[in-house]
């Protein structure tokens, strides 16, 4: 697990993101914590897009508080190597900015195109037929 013995604080790990992507012109970008929903966010915008990651935390109501605040720190650690290493592959044009970030971009209802696609892809995977909203299979499609 990567930074499993990290101990570098959330807030500065926050910063960091934050640094990053304004180094990279984000227009807007922020950070936050819901400790009812369990959930940290980081959501910006770059390339005309709304990018957002949602992680799960960690219960501190099933954990003792210095394993809690581990595993706080570790997931940030993790969030700011995933956002770094996708900015880093675009820069590096191994990937355009919507293949790095399509699963992460929200549309216009506040979802990411992960929370649309996956129920979609889970049932043409249960159903083994190709979703009509993606498109015909290759074997309907025209020559």
């Amino acid at each position: 697990m990567y930074a499993k013995d990290t101990a570098v604080p959330v807030a500065r790990t926050r910063a960091e993101i934050e640094v990053l992507l304004e180094r990279h012109k984000a227009k807007q970008y922020g950070t936050a914590i819901d400790y009812d929903l369990l959930t940290a966010r980081v959501q910006f915008r770059l390339q005309d897009r709304i990018v957002r990651f949602s992680v799960a935390l960690p219960d501190r109501k099933k954990l003792t508080t210095p394993k809690y605040e581990q595993l706080e720190r570790q997931r940030w650690r993790a969030l700011l190597l995933v956002i770094k290493a996708k900015l880093e592959s675009v820069e590096s044009q191994i990937e355009t900015f919507e293949h790095a970030f399509l699963a992460q971009i929200v549309m216009p209802n506040d979802q990411t195109v992960s929370e649309i696609l996956n129920p979609i892809i889970a049932l043409a995977y249960k159903s083994g037929r190709m979703p009509k909203q993606l498109g015909p299979a290759p074997e309907d499609a025209k020559p």
